[in-house]
Parts: C-alpha cells; sequence; structure tokens
C-alpha cells in the first residue's frame, strides 16, 4: 500500500514540474479517450457483425421480423415503394448514422495531431524559464533549481505529448477500420435492399400486365 502510495506520489511530483502544458495535455488526453471510446461502442452497439447475409436477405424479405438496430433500419428503408424512395431514405440514415461518427473522428483527429505540439509548446517555455533562470539569477544552488526546472519542464512535456499522440493515433486507426467495415455493412444493405425493392415492383408491373 505504502509502495503504491509513493509511486501515486512521484507520478504527481513529476506532472506537475511540467507546467502548463501540462494541464493542456491531459484534456486533450481526456478529450480523445471519451471520444475514442464513445465511438468505439456506439458503432459496436449497432450490432452489424451478429447479422449474417442469410439474415439480411430475410429480414430485407420480411422487415417485421427483423431485431436489434439492424432489424429497425431495414424496416425504416423498406418502408420505401420504390428505387427513387429508397436512396432518399438511405441518404436520411448515412446522416443519422455516419455523419455523427465522421465528425467526431475528425475531432478526435485533430486532438491526436495538437498532442505533439502541445509538448513542444511546454518545451518552448521551460527552455524560457531555463534561461530567465540564467539570465536573472545570481548563481548558486538556488539558481540551478530553477534551471533544473525549466529542463525538467521542457523534457516532460515532450515525452508526455508522445505518449498522448502515439496511442491516440493507433486508436484512431483501429477506430477508422471499424468506422469503415460499418460504412461498407451500410453500401451492402441498400444494395440488397434495392435489389428487393427492383423485385418486388417488377413482380407488381408482370401482376398488372
Amino acid at each position: 500500500m505504502e509502495e503504491t502510495s509513493n509511486i501515486w506520489t512521484q507520478a504527481l511530483e513529476i506532472w506537475s514540474s511540467g507546467g502548463w502544458a501540462m494541464i493542456a495535455l491531459a484534456i486533450d488526453a481526456l478529450i480523445i479517450f471519451y471520444l475514442g471510446s464513445n465511438i468505439f461502442f456506439r458503432i459496436r452497439a449497432k450490432g452489424y457483425l451478429y447479422v449474417s447475409e442469410k439474415k439480411m436477405k430475410k429480414w430485407v424479405k420480411e422487415p417485421a421480423k427483423g431485431r436489434g438496430p439492424v432489424g429497425k433500419m431495414i424496416r425504416f428503408v423498406m418502408a420505401a415503394n420504390n428505387l427513387k424512395e429508397i436512396n432518399i431514405l438511405f441518404d436520411e440514415l448515412q446522416k443519422t448514422e455516419i455523419a455523427p461518427l465522421n465528425r467526431d473522428l475528425k475531432v478526435m483527429q485533430t486532438c491526436v495531431s495538437i498532442a505533439p505540439l502541445l509538448g513542444l509548446l511546454g518545451t518552448v517555455t521551460g527552455m524560457l524559464a531555463t534561461f530567465a533562470a540564467l539570465a536573472t539569477g545570481a548563481g548558486g544552488d538556488k539558481t540551478m533549481g530553477m534551471v533544473a526546472s525549466g529542463i525538467s519542464e521542457a523534457l516532460i512535456t515532450t515525452e508526455t505529448g508522445l505518449l498522448v499522440a502515439l496511442p491516440g493515433i493507433i486508436f484512431q486507426y483501429k477506430l477508422a477500420r471499424e468506422h469503415a467495415q460499418y460504412k461498407a455493412f451500410l453500401a451492402h444493405l441498400q444494395t440488397v435492399c434495392s435489389q428487393r425493392i427492383y423485385k418486388d415492383s417488377q413482380k407488381q408491373k408482370a401482376q398488372a400486365a
């Protein structure tokens, strides 16, 4: 227990020695983690990975049997009477399903990109503090302490910026793949639904003739 307490104390000391840039990096890291987790769970909550091709076609043929978010989407688009209407409904579906994910991914990408820049900004402020200590100090232990503090701030913020950015890039890559997979699923669903609408319309024309 005491060792854990000492580790946390040392971590807080290191964190506080990084200056105000560490606060900005902490906020940036929290935004990245929050958005990334939110995007991941929102995509997985759609349940499309558990819907087989056979099941999808069955639900498209009989929308009332559809279950979960995918079944709800199928019932929404299969309310169309023709190909024009189904394209309009899928455009609406894209706006509600894909557009918010695109927006959050862009915000996350921006946050990942600025993490190293915030680290470099902390490096600059740390070096300025170091030069100020050298310029105004009269020598001795006090001046050396101020110089060490400035150098510490410069190095810690750079390292922290990279530690935030590198996992963020990996997380972002994983989410981009999940996002692309979900978009591909919706595109395939549109094809299957359009084919069903087309076949039904052709049958109706044949019966009317």
